[in-house]
């Protein structure tokens, strides 16, 4: 968290964040995500720890939820450290910043690919280039299994 501050959108620099949704604590589930993220209206930080022990993630100004179409705001961004912390902006490009269904989660998109996504049981994701943030494959490989999960939220 401390080297994203500098990259969040300024209002929310000095805000602190609350851990709302852990794998460690809460399981694997997609649902229970949901459930432990939907409440808030607080945007969302959510960081990824593969078996490969690569980190990255992703920050939406709105909360991570289920949705019928695409949602969020240009500030929406991923990031990787791979060693150090790399940041991918939005483009301009599309407006495929998040969709949440209950068996998929995505993030970024454009071709057919998906700059973030993760399956139903957040045991398995991917990640691509892609349009919206035209991002480096976040993780070593296009597909990845998920080791550790994190949502943290403002307090």
């Amino acid at each position: 968290l401390p080297q994203l501050g500098s990259h969040l959108p300024t209002r929310l620099q000095q805000q602190p964040w609350s851990l709302l949704y852990c794998t460690a604590r809460d399981g694997f589930s997609l649902r229970t995500l949901y459930r432990c993220t939907g409440q808030l209206s607080s945007p969302a930080l959510l960081l990824i720890r593969d078996t490969e022990a690569q980190a990255f993630g992703a920050f939406s100004t709105s909360p991570i939820h289920v949705s019928n179409g695409f949602y969020g705001t240009g500030e929406t961004f991923l990031f990787s450290f791979s060693p150090e912390l790399k940041v991918f902006r939005w483009t301009g490009r599309n407006s495929f910043f998040l969709k949440g269904d209950v068996d998929l989660l995505m993030l970024g998109g454009g071709s057919g690919k998906f700059g973030l996504w993760l399956d139903g049981d957040l045991h398995h994701g991917g990640s691509c280039p892609c349009e919206t943030f035209d991002n480096e494959s976040l993780s070593l490989q296009e597909e990845f299994c998920v080791r550790d999960l994190e949502v943290w939220g403002l307090a």
